[in-house]
């Protein structure tokens, strides 16, 4: 391979994984932040959630990053906001079908995870 060939290869990669082209990395930046994750692992325990009630499942997270999630992962069409007019306000979110359809992959991803864990520590 010459390197013009080398370098018109190099700039398809590039263009498949840097332009969102690249299903994975696509998905990823939808939800592999780090708070992203376990919002969605407890929306799934649960048929719907308070906003006070996550914020204390999700240990750690403040209100403005679980605010910034939750807007990201309803833009995303993952999960919905039910905002009942009472006072004080209360907010209700659950996980769309969209949202479900993620489930068995998270499930799969948790299984292959805890393996990891175990191969480690084994070394």
């Amino acid at each position: 391979m010459n390197e013009l060939e080398y370098m018109n290869e190099f700039k398809k990669s590039y263009d498949t994984i840097y332009n969102n082209k690249c299903p994975l990395l696509y998905a990823l930046k939808i939800i592999g932040q780090k708070w992203k994750l376990p919002i969605l692992w407890h929306l799934s325990e649960s048929e719907m959630l308070h906003y006070n009630e996550l914020k204390r499942c999700v240990a750690g997270i403040t209100n403005t990053i679980l605010t910034k999630c939750l807007r990201e992962l309803e833009s995303d069409g993952l999960i919905s906001r039910f905002q009942h007019n009472t006072i004080p306000p209360s907010v209700e979110y659950r996980l769309t079908e969209h949202g479900k359809s993620l489930l068995p992959t998270l499930n799969e991803l948790y299984h292959w995870g805890k393996e990891q864990i175990k191969l480690n520590d084994k070394k």
